[in-house]
């Protein structure tokens, strides 16, 4: 049995198959459920989504205009390696839960284990809602940043307007909506084909780039000039977004496990691998890219401009490479940003399944079945779907949506490490797991509070550039008359105002509907 059980009576284990199938469909029973999704995932498909997710393509084509280069220069690049060993650290504690908790719902799975209800639905109920903003804001970045540009070279002349951002945003939407429905086998063929295109396609373009294309010598990277003179530490932690906004979702390897063969063994691997690849892959990309910028000065004053998309990767792009080379590289970076979408609403959806199938969400009971012949939840991936599209009606833009986005995950994250931490204190964990950290469990679990806590410190610094007060979103001109609240919350930085949201609406429903129910769960020895 597991360090931690939850015991259900209609938990079966099915016959047949082969033995490590009815393994870890027994193991799974031991947490008190039942055998519905199908386990085909194997560790290149696990790593594959977990990858996917991270998706470096995705990051730097969202935010290293507006966020890196605008704010502090070529010297942004120097977040990329902090935030790779800090989010690693996270990654570590992870990959030792998620060897013992195999089951869909990371991070809600494992405080529901290691803490009390209250806590664990809270850190499920605010990193689902992390989880869906963020298909959301991935969503947004392919029209305007990718998918628009490419087409105007191609001589498909579309303005790059919100209207016409919004319109392409809900159909891909609805296009990775559809592809969840139909079940995780064509998910993992797609994200599969998807992360050997985007690895191969980031490291041959930086190659084409480094020899054939470069404008600036590699000392442009210690070019210090655009942090200013005053508050420096400041502005850089400012232009960490870009590489705070990449570097997470390594959990979903975890969130997977139920469709995972061998979880407790594969699942850590793929957790760990997924961060490691992630580093290589967008170090050696955002090196390319820096240094094939023709001219930094004019890039720099050009990536701080409105909008946004005046200076961005594909414009670098264009701006460098022949035409019909600077399109292909479009269509990669189109093909791997599909993906990430795709394993972001997956992982979110299997989130949400896990929780839905506990009782813990609204109207529960219409979407916690899995679908017998598909093999998935199909409603829910419809709800996921409908509320990732709700943003769009006040649309601000791609950018703004990912950083309030990552902000809530790393704010889930920290939720999930106290509850590891404070198991640990009391002697968690009592069994072994195929992968653990032993003496050093304590160690990697006080270095991952202490920097996501410093991280979250840096989302929550109210500041136009990375948390704009809501005022400035909803009146960017700052004309009178335009649109408020009426006073209340105006002025508050978008970040912690939707964070108060999400989580005021939480603690309501949970007083009115989830206070009173118990739960049968046998807590870690």
């Amino acid at each position: 049995m597991p360090d931690d059980v939850l015991t259900r009576s209609q938990s079966t284990v099915p016959t047949g198959g082969s033995s490590q199938e009815a393994a870890d469909a027994h193991d799974l029973a031991g947490f008190g459920y039942k055998q519905e999704l199908k386990r085909i995932l194997g560790v290149y498909s696990s790593f594959a989504v977990a990858f996917s997710y991270i998706s470096p393509s995705t990051g730097i084509f969202t935010l290293f205009a507006p966020i890196g280069l605008a704010i502090a220069g070529p010297f942004f690049f120097w977040s990329w390696p902090l935030v790779a060993l800090g989010q690693f650290i996270i990654a570590l504690n992870f990959a030792e839960v998620s060897s013992h908790f195999p089951v869909a719902g990371s991070v809600y799975q494992w405080t529901k284990y290691l803490s009390n209800r209250a806590y664990s639905w809270m850190t499920g109920w605010v990193y689902l809602f992390a989880g869906i903003l963020t298909v959301t804001g991935v969503i947004a970045t392919i029209p305007g940043l990718v998918l628009i540009p490419l087409l105007n070279n191609l001589g498909i002349g579309i303005e790059n307007i919100p209207r016409n951002q919004i319109i392409i945003a809900l159909l891909v939407l609805a296009s990775t909506t559809l592809l969840n429905v139909f079940g995780v086998r064509l998910v993992a063929l797609i994200n599969n084909t998807g992360v050997v295109f985007e690895i191969l396609g980031m490291v041959v373009f930086a190659l084409i780039l480094l020899i054939f294309f470069h404008h600036q010598p590699a000392s442009v990277l210690f070019d210090a000039k655009y942090l200013g003179s005053n508050n420096q530490v400041g502005v850089f932690f400012a232009a960490m977004f870009m590489s705070l906004f990449v570097i997470y979702g390594f959990d979903t390897a975890s969130t997977l496990a139920e469709e995972t063969k061998n979880p407790r063994v594969e699942a850590p691997k793929a957790v760990l691998g997924s961060v490691v690849g992630a580093f290589i892959i967008g170090t050696i990309f955002l090196l390319a890219l820096i240094i094939a910028i023709p001219d930094m000065q004019k890039f720099v004053a050009g990536a701080g401009a409105v909008p946004a998309t005046i200076t961005s990767p594909a414009n670098i792009l264009n701006a460098v490479l022949p035409g019909w080379m600077a399109n292909v590289y479009l269509l990669v970076v189109l093909a791997a940003i599909y993906v990430c979408c795709l394993a972001i609403q997956t992982s979110t959806i299997r989130l949400a399944f896990g929780m839905a199938r506990d009782g813990k969400l609204p109207l529960a009971r219409y979407y916690n079945k899995v679908s017998p012949t598909l093999h998935t939840p199909v409603v829910t991936c419809l709800v996921v779907g409908a509320l990732a599209a709700l943003p769009f009606i006040y649309y601000a833009g791609a950018g703004l949506i990912a950083i309030v986005a990552t902000g809530m995950i790393y704010l889930s994250y920290l939720l999930g490490n106290i509850a590891i931490l404070l198991a640990r204190l009391r002697g968690w964990p009592t069994k072994g797991a195929p992968f653990k950290l032993g003496g050093w469990g304590l160690v990697v679990n006080l270095l991952g509070l202490a920097w996501g806590g410093s991280m979250l410190v840096n989302f929550l610094w109210p500041r136009p550039a990375s948390n704009p007060s809501f005022n400035t979103i909803l009146n960017p001109t700052g004309a009178a008359g335009g649109a408020s609240l009426g006073g209340f919350g105006d002025s508050v930085p978008i970040f912690e105002l939707v964070v108060v949201v999400i989580v005021v609406v939480g603690a309501v429903y949970y007083y009115l509907a989830q206070r009173g129910k118990t739960d049968q769960v046998v807590r870690a020895a």
